[in-house]
């Protein structure tokens, strides 16, 4: 077996996310695919890349030596596909984003404030892979969420500007829950449910969940991991599971959605571009048509309109 650009791919993704069920994830492969894999490339490689440890994985000295080479020929790579990009005539504008609510109606923004612009859109479901790939040169723009005081690292030669600056999540649970009828919930009375968490988890919200349900002293269960939407739902329809949510979220049957006291979780909405592939005005264009998908969505619960109408310092700038 020769090495190829997906091993390299996979040793970089491994030493990245610290472990192989994450990388696993953000790869789309099973776990047990990747590790097969991984011995693979080590015996290719003529010994231990990672050491296996209950917190996860560390990469060896020879890791770290094959780390350093693989990153060089990608980085290589993605240079040739970004300069072969920029000198292709008619190439659409790549847009990636996390599955944030405005997303359903982003495409429909984009082809009113960007009229004429081939533009292709990707949903990922890890802010991680998307920056990667932003820096990559795969994705010309993205956008994406962050939550708490955590924040997403950006590539060298972008620009990011924030939409939303604070949102508070809430949380979904079943329209047959015994708290389904209060006007809001403390997390305290969450104790002891089952929570669903998103497939990837590096926007910081499961951390922020469980510092903020210690303050509230209790641990959640963060049991579940669905990337369907509507088997997410579903599953909190039947009483199994309950979620937080942004506060924008539609309706959906057999569900209802409950600001939480004190707000203890708190949301952002960010753009970031490359620069040598997006102009000021194309990522003025992106910022509006996002903005207006996210305004769309801010009357669908009154609580969040009313919260949202009271802070108007938190409201998108529009330049004229």
């Amino acid at each position: 077996m020769q090495l190829e650009l997906r091993h390299l791919e996979a040793v970089c993704r491994i030493a990245e996310a610290g472990s192989l069920g994450r990388a696993a994830g953000r790869l789309g492969v099973s776990q047990p695919a990747l590790s097969a894999q991984l011995r693979r490339i080590e015996r290719v490689a003529g010994g231990e890349l990672f050491l296996r440890g209950r917190n996860g994985v560390e990469p060896t000295p020879l890791g770290e030596f094959v780390l350093s080479k693989a990153r060089l020929v990608l980085g290589e790579m993605d240079a040739l596909a970004a300069g072969a990009r920029a000198v292709a005539p008619g190439t659409p504008l790549r847009l990636g984003c996390i599955l944030l609510v405005l997303v359903d109606g982003l495409l429909g923004q984009l082809e009113r404030v960007m009229a004429g612009q081939d533009i292709a859109v990707t949903v990922e479901h890890s802010a991680t892979t998307l920056t990667r790939q932003l820096g990559a040169g795969r994705y010309d723009a993205v956008l994406y969420g962050e939550v708490n005081e955590h924040e997403v690292a950006l590539p060298e030669g972008t620009t990011a500007r924030t939409l939303v600056p604070k949102e508070p999540f809430c949380v979904r649970l079943s329209a047959a829950h015994p708290l389904a009828g209060k006007e809001r919930i403390a997390l305290a009375e969450l104790a002891g449910e089952d929570w669903m968490t998103l497939v990837e988890d590096d926007d910081g919200g499961p951390e922020a969940l469980v510092a903020a349900c210690a303050k509230a002293g209790f641990t959640p269960s963060l049991r579940h991991r669905v990337a369907d939407r509507k088997m997410h739902y579903d599953l909190i329809a039947s009483g199994r599971a309950i979620s937080m949510s942004q506060p924008t979220a539609p309706y959906a049957e057999g569900t209802v959605l409950r600001p939480l006291e004190g707000d203890p979780v708190l949301g952002r909405i960010r753009l970031a571009w490359n620069r040598a592939a997006v102009p000021a005005r194309q990522a003025e264009q992106l910022y509006r048509a996002a903005v207006h998908a996210y305004l769309a969505n801010v009357g669908n619960n009154a609580f969040y309109r009313e919260w949202w109408d009271a802070r108007p310092e938190l409201h998108p700038v529009l330049d004229a």
